[in-house]
């Protein structure tokens, strides 16, 4: 069984943690592990139809994120990785400094610390220096930083198809494989011949 620790924090997106949830539990051998933030349930219930209790039944065990002796808060309990979806600037700060009081920072801590992959959605923008040594410092320590920016060179219909694709790679990073999101096989040709920017 692969254990993963999922995160939702107050940043913008919520979706992204949301649709994670839902694609990891269609994935046999994948055990998920949820801990969402006071300010992430707020941001839930704000920009989805999403009750918190509905995403929490997702997931296959739910933390409180005050918990701070839970299961994930050690590096014996044995996991996959985490993803922090979406990852605000507040949760960034406080695993770069390592100020571990949420059992979220704890959990990333100890993800980092053990070797196991964290991979963080940071959600902010525009970007001040701060935000920038912020996300430097958690490179520097092996997080790592996957900002949901979407790719619009698959033309994109509606919010799933801007939203799944990074999905895909941040679970490509935890091995856990996402059907529906094709390889990119190089730019079409386009008719008459004429390339992109000729």
């Amino acid at each position: 069984m692969k254990r993963l620790v999922v995160a939702i924090t107050g940043a913008t997106g919520a979706i992204y943690g949301v649709r994670l949830l839902e694609l990891a539990r269609g994935r046999p051998g994948v055990e998920t592990h949820l801990i969402i933030s006071t300010p992430g349930k707020r941001t839930i219930v704000a920009e989805t139809d999403y009750a918190v209790r509905d995403v929490e039944a997702l997931a296959h065990h739910v933390y409180d994120n005050k918990d701070i002796g839970a299961a994930l808060a050690s590096g014996t309990f044995r996991t996959a990785g985490m993803v922090v979806a979406p990852c605000s600037i507040k949760t960034a700060s406080a695993v770069a400094y390592c100020r571990s009081d949420t059992l979220i920072a704890r959990a990333a801590d100890v993800t980092l610390k053990e070797g196991r992959p964290l991979v963080m959605l940071v959600r902010e923008t525009p970007l001040h220096a701060g935000h920038l040594r912020c996300m430097l410092a958690l490179v520097e320590m092996g997080a790592i930083l996957l900002p949901p920016m979407p790719a619009f060179y698959h033309r994109p219909k509606d919010l799933e198809a801007i939203v799944l694709p990074t999905l895909a790679r941040a679970l490509d990073r935890l091995g856990v494989p996402v059907d529906g999101v094709a390889e990119w096989q190089g730019t079409p040709p386009r008719a008459g011949g004429r390339s992109p920017g000729a």
